[in-house]
């Protein structure tokens, strides 16, 4: 049997309600924990609602940053898929248009706002 490969994509959005803290820089904070869970959980509930819900496995965070206004944070979080099924043509276009449509048009994950501009998937 031949173990399944996976595939990873990027994403990367800023939250507007979210403001950015030297507590998020650090992977080992209560603070970063607490967001990281709430993100991840966020986003698997959204891809699993999307064409890719069959072999996506997964987002992880991989950091916060200090984005352009000072009330904003930056999120870069790298999620995994099976690669190894014919129904894993993974698109990030498609994607990226089903993330849009569940997001209010990229305004809106569960309680964070988002800035519109900044969804970014990269394949």
């Amino acid at each position: 049997a031949v173990s399944p490969t996976t595939g990873q994509f990027l994403v990367n959005f800023t939250i507007t309600n979210l403001q950015y803290s030297s507590h998020l820089r650090n992977p080992y904070s209560a603070k970063f924990s607490a967001t990281a869970r709430v993100l991840t959980a966020l986003l698997d509930q959204l891809f699993k609602t999307t064409s890719i819900h069959s072999v996506y496995t997964g987002c992880r965070m991989m950091a916060f940053r200090p984005a352009q206004k000072i009330e904003d944070t930056g999120v870069d979080a790298v999620c995994t898929y099976k690669t190894d099924s014919a129904a894993s043509q993974f698109d990030r276009v498609i994607l990226y248009h089903e993330v849009s449509n569940r997001t209010n048009g990229i305004t809106n994950l569960g309680i964070y706002s988002l800035d519109q501009e900044s969804l970014y998937i990269n394949g």
